[in-house]
C-alpha cells in the first residue's frame, strides 16, 4: 500500500489544509517520488520545494484506494478504481502539480 505523507493526515490522505470529504487526491513530487496530501504539507516536510510531476508518470494517488493514476484518470473528477469524489477545486492546483 502506498504511503502518504502530509501534517496530521487522516486514513484516507485529508490533511491540516485539505479536509473536506473529497479532499483524498495525493500529489507525487517530482524531485523526491514521494506522495504528499498537498503541496503546502510537503514544503513543510522536505528541505525543497513541490516540484511537479509529469502528467503521464503516475502524479496522483487515490488516498481511498490507494491506486496511482495517470493526468487523465485523474481529471475524470472521480478515482477511476472505486469511484471516490476528488475535490473539482483542485484545479487551482494544476500549475503546481502538473508538468
Amino acid at each position: 500500500m502506498a504511503l502518504i505523507n502530509g501534517i496530521d493526515i487522516d486514513s484516507q490522505g485529508r490533511c491540516v489544509h485539505y479536509h473536506e470529504e473529497n479532499d483524498v487526491a495525493c500529489l507525487k513530487c517530482a524531485q523526491c517520488g514521494k506522495y504528499y496530501a498537498c503541496y503546502l504539507c510537503h514544503d513543510a516536510s522536505e528541505d525543497h520545494h513541490f516540484m511537479a510531476s509529469d502528467k503521464n508518470d503516475s502524479p496522483v494517488l487515490c488516498g481511498v484506494c490507494r491506486h496511482k493514476m495517470n493526468f487523465n484518470e485523474y481529471t475524470s473528477g472521480k478515482c477511476p478504481y472505486c469511484g471516490h469524489a476528488f475535490n473539482p477545486n483542485c484545479k487551482k492546483h494544476y500549475s503546481i502539480y502538473f508538468s
